[in-house]
């Protein structure tokens, strides 16, 4: 999971995108739309990405078409010292990716 990870968010165009969707769903899970909304993306983006991050086994998604909400899956919850690792650095290497890690 952490090279799919890695590779997802990181070693491919878009990774900044959807760091930035993990981020915003693992605060709290919301459905395309709102995601589009919340972090200026056009909503076809999101869809995209979303699609890239369910497909790699990194989100999973509640509920069908408009209405489905996504959520990290519980592989990349166990695993999110990791993702904090790697939002540290997007954020060394993307200044659009505004992250500071949890302290604790």
């Amino acid at each position: 999971m952490e090279a799919a990870l890695w590779y997802v968010l990181t070693g491919t165009r878009g990774g900044t995108n959807r760091a930035r969707i993990l981020r915003a769903i693992h605060d709290r899970p919301q459905n395309a739309n709102r995601l589009a909304e919340r972090l200026d993306l056009d909503y076809k983006t999101v869809r995209h990405h979303l699609d890239v991050l369910q497909d790699n086994g990194i989100v999973t998604v509640g509920g069908e078409d408009y209405g489905a909400v996504y959520l990290p899956s519980e592989r990349v919850r166990q695993e999110w010292a990791v993702v904090e690792r790697i939002f540290v650095t997007v954020a060394e290497n993307d200044s659009g990716f505004d992250y500071a890690p949890n302290p604790n």
